[in-house]
């Protein structure tokens, strides 16, 4: 039934699939992590505003479209943003997910992102 439904995807379905898992789980939690760290130290400007939301989730889109396009062929520049396995058709959405997850490098990255988010939060949190 897997192999069906992966047969029919489309090579749209397909890239925006592999933009949106990059947009995601690459380039959302830096610039959440940017905006975390502007109010930590002090911008008020960003208390209660909605378009921290809004420049988070364009900002995470445009970085995400950047290293899609220029990522393929400059690998060495983009190695760190540029996944190529979310781009295989062959693959589902989870398995897309699961090898990139199994990565030594994606693993690191996804547990420096959890601490950093954390300790944040939690000073964030504290500092009122």
């Amino acid at each position: 039934m897997a192999a069906i439904a992966t047969a029919r995807k489309s090579r749209l379905h397909n890239a925006l699939e592999g933009l949106a898992l990059t947009a995601v789980l690459q380039s959302f939690p830096t610039f959440a992590t940017a905006a975390m760290l502007l109010k930590l130290f002090g911008n008020h400007d960003l208390s209660g505003d909605p378009g921290v939301a809004i420049f988070v989730a364009i900002a995470s889109l445009a970085h995400a479209m950047i290293a899609v396009t220029l990522g393929p062929n400059f690998p060495s520049v983009f190695k760190t943003v540029y996944e190529p396995k979310f781009f295989e058709a062959q693959l589902s959405l989870s398995d897309k997910i699961t090898a990139w997850r199994t990565h030594p490098v994606a693993s690191l990255q996804l547990v420096t992102i959890v601490l950093l988010l954390s300790v944040m939060a939690v000073v964030t949190a504290s500092v009122g």
